[in-house]
């Protein structure tokens, strides 16, 4: 082989391993990955301002999280869902929402798993009689979330699982 072309083949490789990133996360820049990364800043926003509204309007009708158990006893359903997010809202008081963003696979169909690293910090309601108390919870987790068909900008997905 010539030097040209081992150069060529080299330089190639080398781009080819240099995909650029999202900023500040660990995913390909690209507008696909870009669009739900924005979606998913849309949700950490609604997380953060206890938007019980907003977070049900990003959730699909089927939605449907088995909670990683066989049994189906603590499965949360669209209504279930509903019911525990105004509890959230009512019990917590302040929330401190990070997201790091670690993959995104594209599923045949309409389907998209959002791997992330997310930490949690929550402000429990207690009278006002005791101290006050933070919650935190930091933890890899998976959100899958469901592409509409013909939708444009952040409202182009709806949470199938993961909330």
């Amino acid at each position: 082989m010539s030097q040209s072309l081992t150069a060529k083949i080299v330089l190639a490789l080398a781009l080819v391993g240099c995909a650029q990133t999202i900023p500040n996360t660990t995913v390909e820049d690209t507008a696909d990955n870009r669009s739900v990364v924005s979606f998913m800043e849309s949700y950490r926003k609604a997380m953060e301002e206890r938007d019980v509204r907003r977070l049900m309007e990003m959730a699909s009708p089927q939605y449907l999280d088995d909670n990683g158990t066989p049994s189906g006893a603590d499965d949360i359903d669209y209504d279930t869902l509903r019911e525990n997010l105004a509890l959230w809202a009512q019990r917590v008081d302040d929330v401190r929402y990070d997201i790091s963003y670690r993959r995104i696979t594209y599923a045949p169909g309409d389907k998209v798993y959002v791997e992330v690293r997310y930490g949690g910090s929550f402000h429990i309601s207690r009278p006002a009689t005791e101290d006050e108390q933070w919650s935190r919870r930091l933890s890899n987790h998976r959100l899958i979330l469901q592409k509409l068909p013909e939708a444009e900008g952040e409202d182009e997905f709806r949470i199938l699982s993961g909330m």
